[in-house]
């Protein structure tokens, strides 16, 4: 069923900034403060929880959304007990939709979901939150955890995610993804060729990362190639639609983001981009 939009009610927290650009300007009309303290942050959010629940019963239905991922994770992993809560920026319409398009695309391919290898470009709250409701997926298949877990790959801004990068430390929500079994990883194109993924994902909003020398090799690689370009708006997919069915001669399965326009081939067939 719908949710009644006058059942619901929208809610912002404002602890605060510290761009100084913002709190200089006079159109500025959030709160004019430096941003608290994540121990004041975590005992607002608590308050917050506690008196929603006094004011509505404990069936109020809490949506996080748009929080930076360190707070999307710990508030999601810290309430879930206690409240009826999801994050839709993990949970929600990228996890969910995600996973339905790539449950179709196995229609197509006729693969089961573990049959297959999923290469993200991207590691923030959308593509680990693909990840996890894939895995569950993938078990639901009876695939073991592990199994499931050794089927994805996932990079960040600094390349493949793997154990023996020697770059930095990892935010918590990537740790479940981590290599052992490969070394570092720079760029995309490298690691399309050598993990030979047969379903792209790009959750990484930087435009144009999916190239054709990428496409080209998704289109080597792969019958059916899947790409999934979901970053939007427009400007900030991986990839056009146009892109991606002409570097892989129309047989890829792509899903966007954002909305594209209809493909026309010179032969007169049309193609459909799914949003």
């Amino acid at each position: 069923d719908l949710v009644n939009p006058r059942s619901c009610l929208p809610l912002m927290i404002d602890v605060g900034t510290n761009n100084e650009d913002l709190l200089d300007s006079e159109f500025y009309i959030g709160l004019r403060q430096k941003r608290v303290s994540d121990d004041q942050y975590h005992e607002l959010m608590d308050e917050v929880m506690a008196s929603l629940v006094d004011l509505y019963g404990p069936n109020v239905s809490i949506q996080l959304e748009d929080m930076a991922n360190k707070n999307g994770f710990r508030f999601l992993e810290k309430y879930k007990r206690d409240y009826l809560v999801f994050n839709d920026d993990i949970q929600g319409s990228a996890a969910a939709v995600a996973l339905a398009g790539i449950i179709s695309s196995t229609r197509v391919t006729k693969t089961r979901l573990v049959d297959n290898k999923y290469l993200f470009h991207g590691a923030g709250a959308a593509a680990t939150g693909i990840a996890r409701i894939l895995v569950a997926a993938m078990k639901d298949e009876g695939a073991s955890d592990a199994e499931a877990r050794s089927r994805i790959y996932m990079m960040d801004s600094r390349g493949l995610i793997v154990k023996s990068r020697p770059n930095g430390t990892l935010e918590q929500h990537k740790i479940p993804f981590v290599r052992e079994d490969m070394g570092p990883i720079d760029r995309l194109s490298d690691a399309v060729t050598q993990i030979h993924p047969s379903v792209l994902i790009g959750a990484s909003a930087v435009p144009g990362a999916f190239t054709r020398e990428v496409l080209n090799s998704m289109s080597t690689i792969n019958k059916r190639p899947v790409i999934f370009a979901l970053s939007n708006p427009t400007e900030k997919a991986e990839c056009t639609a146009e892109a991606a069915f002409k570097s892989t001669d129309c047989r890829c399965i792509f899903v966007s983001g954002s909305p594209f326009p209809t493909i026309h081939l010179p032969n007169g067939k049309e193609f459909f981009p799914s949003t």
